[in-house]
Parts: structure tokens; sequence; C-alpha cells
């Protein structure tokens, strides 16, 4: 993916003998209409609330039962009001991560989702350029910090990170939310660089 980030203007990307300027993965996505009911459903509530269906989506399809697996999870751990991160916070985490290992894909989906619930264009950008300029209270910053260690070091993360939080406020709840987050997208990263997989266009524009 990081071929992706480097695409000269006016070029289109060919990665592994695929023109991802028109396809979803490197493997092929099934017609959603040749899908199961409940997930044609799910594809249909997607279009509703978002517009379209993430391809992401669309490429796990090619294994029905690992899509159901992973929108389950997904949601739990992105969606779920009783996490002590907002929202923002876990997207945000999504971002870092994904900048840490140049995952085309997620910084695209993810950036807009910090758009979208920041309401700061600005913002999004700098969490996924470098959120390290970005205007973080003590608490995001403590947690950023952290998602970027494992992301990139994750052998090195101990004791001493959790004390950090703790020290800028993150009780055990939401410590255990940083790093289950941060480590859904170092797996997602991994699969959507393994894929081949490609943002929908349409991210590009909302939001801004």
């Amino acid at each position: 993916m990081a071929n992706c980030l480097r695409r000269p203007a006016g070029e289109e990307t060919i990665l592994s003998g695929v023109n991802m300027s028109e396809t979803i993965s490197a493997f092929p996505a099934p017609d959603p209409a040749t899908l199961e009911p409940d997930l044609q459903k799910y594809f249909k509530i997607c279009e509703e609330k978002l517009g379209l269906v993430p391809n992401v989506l669309r490429a796990y399809a090619f294994k029905p039962g690992r899509l159901r697996r992973f929108i389950d999870s997904y949601n739990e751990i992105m969606l779920s009001e009783d996490s002590p991160l907002t929202k923002l916070e876990r997207e945000m985490i999504a971002v870092v991560v994904s900048s840490c290992n140049r995952c085309y894909y997620c910084l695209v989906a993810h950036g807009q989702q910090v758009r979208a619930l920041s309401g700061d264009p600005e913002l999004g950008e700098q969490i996924a350029l470098n959120y390290r300029v970005a205007p973080l209270d003590a608490r995001q910053r403590a947690m950023l910090d952290y998602a970027w260690k494992l992301a990139e070091r994750p052998s090195e993360s101990g004791g001493e990170d959790r004390d950090a939080l703790r020290a800028a406020g993150l009780d055990d709840g939401a410590i255990w939310d940083v790093v289950e987050t941060a480590s859904f997208f170092n797996y997602t990263n991994r699969m959507a660089h393994g894929l081949d997989l490609m943002p929908n266009r349409a991210y590009h524009g909302m939001d801004r």
C-alpha cells in the first residue's frame, strides 16, 4: 500500500498486476445479490446510513462467515456505547495505527470518520499525517502515543506504558479499549495490505 501513498499525479496505481483504481481488492468481490439475506440486509443498511457499502465489507464477502465475524468485532470495538473511549477517540486510534502502518485503505476510510465525528477537516488531516501536531489534550496524546508504539514496537510495550496512561487519566477499562482498538487495526491494516484493498472513492470528498 505504500506505493499508493507515493503515486505520481495522473498515473494509475498497479499493485500485484491489478489495476487498483478499478477494483475493490486483489480477490474477487461477490455480487451482493448473491449473498445470503442477512448480509444483503446489512449492506442495505450501510447504503442507507453511509451512502455506500464500505469496500472492506465487499472484500470480506469473499468469505461470508469471516465477514459476519468481522462485522461483529468491528461493531463491538468501534461502535459500542459502553466504552470509556468516545467513538472519535477510537477513530483517532484507528487512524494513528494506520498512519504508522502506512495503510492507505484505513487512512482514507477512518480519516473520513475523524472528520465526520469531530466536525473538523483539519483535525482529520492532522491525525492522518502527523498526530503530534494536532491540538490534543494530555489524555488523547498519551493514548495516541501508546497506540503508535503498539503498532511500531509492540515488543517494547509494558507496564510503564500502562502507568503513563493511568497518569493521563485513563482507567483500566479505557486502557483495555485502547489496546484492543489499536490491536484490531494492526490486524485490519495487514489484511488491507495483503488483499491490496482500496477505499471507496467517495470517502475522499466526504466531510470536507
